[in-house]
């Protein structure tokens, strides 16, 4: 019995070896002969950006940013966000499943075992196939047996399938951070819109005293016979208007108010109870110093990069694959169990059965699907390319913008400021001279104007510039770093070396 199982194994051998021979022999029949890609992910040396965001010595924004604010609010929302947000729990659940894909593709290296058992009752015909004593009798059938089977993926088909469904979940993951990082951007970038509501409210309210004021001193001028009913209506018609403005404002507060319970993942009742903001006025003046070698960090920075690259490393696993499915497929496969009529029988040694052997599949003629097919996954990964490369350029673009933004903010400041203090010292000195009969209404009016515009102006250029940090600080990553996780490309330095590794997988 041993020396018949050793003869079976050396058959086992030589049926795979033939196998293996012919599949060779046979490969060239279908093939993927000129079918390649030479598009490359530009590397951050390759984008012209050393001027518009040179290096001067900066330091990348941390996770707890938020702090430098001033508001210790803030930072409690943006925490209430990530924890409650629908948007991340949907990044989450995407991640999930992706995941999810890596345990079954895992699957197929390994062998499989299966077992299985059946019995039958049958009723032989009596003129059929089986003759008495079986024909016109009523037999019971068992059959067991048990199986294994291995794909030898000769080819790293099946690795790359794994690969795949790794690098989607690593770019899922991305994503995540990505949806973290734009949450706590939005939120805060939502709650600078109330502070700022909350400062033209302040102003809107002030102006209100002014128009107040001035309307008393009307009232006294046309006591005396020095102004008329026309002065009078047109400083109740100011008073009027600027009431109506602070009840804009006052609408455009709980509007901000509904939009930040949304970003919270509440309900808008839930923004009616967020406090008035105090953010710092201290940090708006900050200068703004970019990290040393940016382009090159920021590759590693940015979680929509991150994942863009993930998904180029998928898109060569998907053309690996598809280059794979050119070669023929060898599995192994045996089986070992009983099958008898009758249960005094079944698990005897005369009622064995057994199989084993290798299966071998190699595509001959398939009308050019395999090619076609191919031809997909290339124009996939091109397509992951070019979205990989929009995304650095437009990463680029967007902190060299920011940075741009704050520094014009910043030259425009000092000339606010100025404009406010000399309107402001004109208007109080066309207070007094229209208190003393000096002057006309229109010149305290046009100064009142100019005044209110000038302070709005300041008001709005520092909310303004406290908003751009806040893109800036989104723009450089918010605080998210690849390197301090498993995210970073295999091979990558930190990410925008990959050019070598994907054309060789590319072509």
């Amino acid at each position: 019995m041993q020396r018949l199982s050793l003869s079976a194994a050396g058959l086992s051998r030589r049926m795979v070896l033939a196998a293996a021979t012919t599949a060779f022999a046979l490969a060239g029949c279908a093939n993927y002969s000129g079918i390649k890609s030479d598009k490359q992910i530009v590397s951050p040396a390759q984008v012209e950006s050393t001027q518009s965001l040179p290096a001067e010595g900066g330091q990348w924004p941390s996770l707890d940013w938020a702090t430098q604010f001033g508001d210790p609010q803030l930072p409690k929302l943006i925490a209430e966000a990530l924890d409650g947000s629908p948007s991340i729990a949907q990044a989450q659940a995407r991640l999930a499943k992706a995941s999810s894909y890596i345990e079954s593709t895992r699957s197929a290296l390994s062998p499989k075992v299966d077992a299985s058992y059946s019995w039958n009752r049958e009723l032989f015909s009596s003129n059929g196939l089986y003759p008495p004593p079986y024909g016109g009798t009523w037999y019971s059938e068992n059959n067991a047996l048990a199986s294994a089977s291995w794909d030898l993926d000769l080819w790293g088909k099946n690795r790359q399938r794994l690969g795949q469904a790794v690098s989607q979940a690593k770019a899922a993951e991305a994503d995540v951070q990505q949806a973290r990082v734009t949450l706590a951007a939005s939120v805060a970038s939502t709650y600078n819109q109330l502070a700022q509501l909350y400062a033209l409210r302040d102003i809107a309210q002030r102006e209100i005293r002014n128009r107040e004021e001035i309307s008393r001193i009307t009232n006294g001028r046309v006591t005396a016979g020095l102004d008329t009913d026309v002065e009078k209506q047109t400083a109740v018609g100011n008073i009027a208007t600027t009431r109506s403005n602070l009840s804009d404002l006052d609408g455009q507060i709980t509007t901000t108010r509904y939009q930040l319970g949304a970003l919270l993942g509440k309900g808008p009742d839930r923004g009616l109870q967020i406090a008035e903001p105090v953010l710092s006025a201290g940090v708006t003046g900050a200068t703004v110093t970019l990290p040393d070698n940016l382009p090159a960090d920021l590759v590693a920075r940015r979680p929509d990069i991150v994942a863009a690259r993930w998904q180029v490393e998928a898109a060569m696993h998907d053309v690996k694959e598809a280059k794979a499915e050119f070669f023929p497929d060898v599995n192994l496969s045996a089986g070992f169990g009983f099958d008898a009529f009758g249960w005094g029988r079944f698990l005897t040694s005369a009622s064995r059965q057994a199989q084993f052997g290798p299966a071998v599949h190699l595509p001959i003629f398939d009308a050019g699907e395999l090619r076609s097919q191919l031809k997909g996954r290339y124009a996939d990964f091109d397509l992951d390319v070019a979205n990989y490369n929009q995304t650095l350029i437009n990463a680029l673009t967007d902190a060299a913008t920011q940075v741009s933004s704050i520094r014009s903010i910043d030259k425009q400041m000092g000339d606010a400021q100025r404009a406010l203090d000399a309107t402001t010292k004109a208007y109080q000195l066309a207070t007094i001279r229209y208190k003393a009969g000096l002057t006309e209404q229109l010149q305290v009016l046009s100064a009142d104007q100019n005044r209110l515009a000038a302070e709005q102006t300041v008001t709005t250029l520092k909310m303004n510039r406290r908003d751009m940090q806040i893109g800036l600080i989104k723009a450089l990553g918010g605080g998210f770093d690849a390197t301090q996780t498993a995210l970073v490309v295999p091979g990558d330095a930190p990410v925008a070396a990959a050019t070598s590794t994907q054309q060789n997988a590319a072509n």
